[in-house]
């Protein structure tokens, strides 16, 4: 585990914005309580709490992955995108401490799916 620090700030506010996620040209996520985590030099990464999420339109995954400074993520597919749609969404069930508040909460890979902020 590593902690968020001067060589890898993480930080993670509220949106303070509407956030709808479309897929396919379905919306499967629209939320009011989306949070924004920026972290080192990646783009802002939009996380979304399940509950705004079309849970129906989503698979969970048997992929995994794991970073040192969140912990582990698992992944979701939308089948209706086919091939596109294969793990194009994550969620730390239990992350790290730093970054508890994204704790259940859905990421979708923006060029993947739209991401609009409004």
């Amino acid at each position: 585990m590593k902690l968020p620090g001067p060589d890898h700030p993480i930080t993670i506010s509220p949106a303070r914005r509407h956030v709808t996620v479309i897929a396919g040209g379905q919306r499967v996520a629209e939320s009011d309580r989306a949070l924004v985590m920026r972290e080192a030099h990646y783009p802002p990464v939009y996380y979304l709490p399940r509950e705004d999420a079309a849970m129906d339109r989503l698979e969970p995954s048997e992929h995994l992955t794991y970073c040192p400074f969140k912990g582990e993520a698992c992944y979701f597919t939308i089948p209706a995108l086919g091939d596109a749609g294969r793990n194009v969404a994550w969620s730390y069930e239990t992350p790290y401490a730093a970054v508890a508040e994204i704790a259940g909460c859905l990421a979708f890979y923006a060029d993947r799916v739209d991401v609009e902020i409004g």
